[in-house]
């Protein structure tokens, strides 16, 4: 059975304001399950700004994440998994193309889709905050295998300027890159 790709979490919801935050990651309640896979990444803004954080943890047959972020412009964002283990600023490109161990097109409404490393895209709010928790259905954070976020040269978490249109090969059209975060074990 195919699960939800992803499930957006209201604000006002969860009663939290990263804005009261003082520190710079933004936290969350729940705490990750007891799950023996875990990872993070901490995510950058093209200044090397920290801006927030993602989590990884493994399901039975598929990996979890909840992303939560401050600081970047207000609407949606693409959002993508890359396939190096890597982010320079100010452009992050050294964290390559989307990850795509199928060898797929771009896109969850294209028929010859998706890359593993597809993601919905990040909504933030006119406070520039955003919380999103979703599946990643073909990824795994169990071994180095082909479909591994630790496989060789790692990989890295990316927010991008612009909307993904969730059908254009290679991106989306979702414009620079804007955030970065390389994804690693706990």
């Amino acid at each position: 059975m195919k699960r939800a790709f992803y499930f957006m979490m209201g604000l006002p919801v969860l009663a939290l304001s990263l804005s009261g935050c003082n520190d710079s990651t933004p936290t969350m309640k729940p705490q990750l399950p007891a799950s023996v896979e875990k990872a993070q990444a901490e995510i950058i803004s093209s200044k090397g700004e920290n801006i927030g954080k993602a989590e990884f943890w493994q399901e039975q047959d598929y990996v979890m994440a909840r992303i939560m972020v401050k600081d970047l412009p207000e609407g949606p964002h693409g959002i993508h998994v890359h396939t190096v283990g890597k982010c320079d600023i100010p452009t992050f490109e050294t964290a390559g193309s989307h990850f795509n161990p199928a060898h797929k097109k771009h896109g969850t409404e294209n028929v010859e889709g998706p890359h593993a490393g597809d993601l919905p895209n990040l909504e933030i709010n006119d406070k520039g905050e955003g919380i999103a928790e979703f599946s990643l259905e073909n990824v795994t954070l169990k071994g180095s295998g082909d479909n591994s976020l630790f496989h060789p040269g790692g990989t890295a978490i990316v927010i991008h300027k612009d909307k993904d249109d969730y059908k254009t090969d290679p991106s989306g059209n979702s414009g620079v890159r804007i955030a970065c975060g390389v994804i690693q074990k706990l």
